[in-house]
């Protein structure tokens, strides 16, 4: 936290609080987001295009098909609030849904690309009506660039870290409008940050490590529950996969295909998920309700449910970011594209939130007007009343 503040401290040399642009650049050098002799610290549009450009044709089907799943569910949750209104006594009373002005989304650089992320921030900002998009992400990989351009980024900016919060949420004067609402997913100097600026403007949550809960029986698949705990596993050397069963026969077999898979993987992957699994468990449970209540007091990032009639047993859990019901539904097919959002609350935060949508970004507005003043006397009255129960005369 305190470094997070201090390189929020150096970028925000002008008397108003805005970042200064030269300052941003000495940092992003410094901390290695641009080259040593770079110049600028934002990506053109124009390259961003030429980087899609030079995907294989493979490559740009999968970003545009992802592309379209992840708008088509985001406009689908932006159609299911509306303006509405209502009568009260002389008069009426409602809200309206709007959109804030300016979003920073932000993309992890770290030791591989994430354009996954790109499409799941921007383009869900965009769904919710934001006239501008800011983009940030560390020394940008081609098929990062190629994400920016198809989620049309309003700007992208080449620094990550506590700096690319700092930037989005305080603006450049004449190059970077401060964002309204930042999101997305990042390293504990971007958490930090988020925590500093929350309040400046808004945050979507302060996400930690990855996480995956498993509750099966013994019908599931051993082969196709390893691989899906493994998946979670090689994201970091923090991540855990949790592993919550009423038959430990099965547990025995997942954990064989946990040993066998894991040696398939490439480095650093199997260095990494054998280093996460240090901090993961299985458990097993008397029956699946045990397996739901401690699924439900732990509320993981991603709960996958592989068990007889999932659909029940998915019906009954009550805490959890993602939920993916059946063995089909592949933890990994939320991670890329099948609409659902990937940025998702951690760490027990799933008991009052929920993941990153279109409600982020959105502001649900009261208003009321009084037409008739003599109908509206009765509401007048219970007010006064109200009023010097408070302590309130004026």
């Amino acid at each position: 936290l305190g470094q997070a503040k201090a390189i929020i401290d150096e970028l925000t040399t002008a008397m108003d609080g805005s970042v200064d642009s030269d300052a941003l650049l000495k940092v992003a050098k410094r901390l290695k987001d641009v080259p040593e002799d770079a110049t600028k610290f934002i990506v053109s549009k124009e390259e961003c295009k030429e980087a899609f450009d030079g995907l294989s044709e493979q490559e740009r089907t999968a970003l545009v098909n992802i592309h379209a799943r992840v708008k088509a569910f985001a406009e689908m949750q932006r159609k299911s609030v509306s303006d509405m209104e209502m009568d009260i006594p002389g008069g009426k009373a409602g809200h309206t849904v709007s959109p804030c002005s300016a979003a920073g989304c932000y993309a992890p650089g770290g030791r591989y690309p994430l354009p996954s992320s790109v499409l799941m921030t921007a383009v869900t900002a965009r769904a919710a009506g934001c006239e501008t998009v800011v983009l940030a992400s560390p020394r940008p990989a081609k098929i990062t660039m190629a994400a920016a351009h198809i989620a049309k980024a309003d700007l992208f900016l080449c620094v990550g870290g506590a700096q690319a919060i700092g930037t989005m949420a305080q603006g450049i004067n004449g190059l970077v409008p401060k964002c309204d609402v930042i999101c997305g997913p990042g390293n504990k100097w971007v958490t930090a940050a988020k925590s500093l600026v929350n309040g400046k403007c808004g945050i979507d949550m302060l996400a930690g490590p990855s996480e995956v809960l498993v509750i099966c029986d013994e019908t599931a698949n051993a082969k196709v529950v390893a691989a899906d705990l493994i998946a979670q596993a090689e994201h970091d050397v923090v991540a855990r996969a949790i592993l919550l069963s009423t038959d430990a026969g099965m547990i025995e077999k997942i954990d064989s295909e946990v040993a066998d898979q894991i040696e398939a993987l490439p480095e650093p992957n199997r260095s990494t998920a054998l280093e996460a699994l240090k901090q993961s468990f299985a458990v097993q449970c008397k029956t699946i309700e045990e397996c739901v209540a401690i699924s439900d007091a732990i509320a993981p990032e991603h709960l996958e449910i592989q068990t007889a009639d999932s659909q029940k047993v998915a019906d009954s859990c009550g805490n959890y970011g993602g939920l993916f019901i059946g063995e089909n539904a592949a933890e990994v097919l939320g991670d890329y594209g099948a609409g659902p959002n990937h940025t998702l609350p951690t760490g027990g935060t799933g008991r009052y939130t929920g993941g990153l949508s279109v409600f982020n970004f959105l502001r649900i507005r009261t208003w009321m007007r009084v037409d008739d003043k003599k109908a509206s006397q009765g509401m007048v009255d219970d007010s006064v009343v109200m009023a010097r129960l408070e302590g309130l005369e004026g």
